[in-house]
């Protein structure tokens, strides 16, 4: 389940940065992303050119005719949420682990509310413990 999530947020973050992180639930990276996505094409490419095309077709034409260093930017920015989203995905991040001694999920290894069944970041049911178990009688 992990790799699927892992390629699902790789593919969105390529489609559009930003995109991958909110599959995920990570609210503030897909936010950076998806400026810093925006911003670059505010830069580098004619907004208002294509703002004014009267067509699809035309908006691409002009698109298509932006210097290769723009587009090489552009690329970036996309291969690099891409990578990020897939590192976040797969649990490599450096506060997923938990180490401060409170439940951990046994599927996806982040912080667990006690009071839930459930883990509230990947939904996996929660086996109660044996010393939680309720006495039957």
């Amino acid at each position: 389940m992990t790799w699927l999530r892992a390629v699902v947020a790789a593919g969105l973050s390529m489609v559009f940065p930003g995109a991958g992180h909110v599959v995920i639930r990570d609210w503030l990276r897909a936010l950076l992303f998806a400026g810093l996505y925006l911003v670059t094409f505010w830069l580098f490419f004619p907004v208002d050119q294509i703002a004014t095309a009267e067509s699809f077709s035309e908006a691409m034409t002009i698109t298509s005719e932006v210097d290769m260093l723009s587009q090489l930017t552009l690329l970036f920015v996309n291969l690099i949420a891409a990578f990020d989203a897939v590192i976040r995905a797969l649990e490599f991040s450096p506060n997923a682990a938990g180490d401060d001694g409170g439940a951990t999920c046994p599927e996806c290894g982040k912080e667990l509310d006690e009071d839930l069944e459930f883990c509230h970041w990947c939904t996996a049911r929660l086996e109660p413990s044996p010393e939680e178990e309720p006495a039957q009688s």
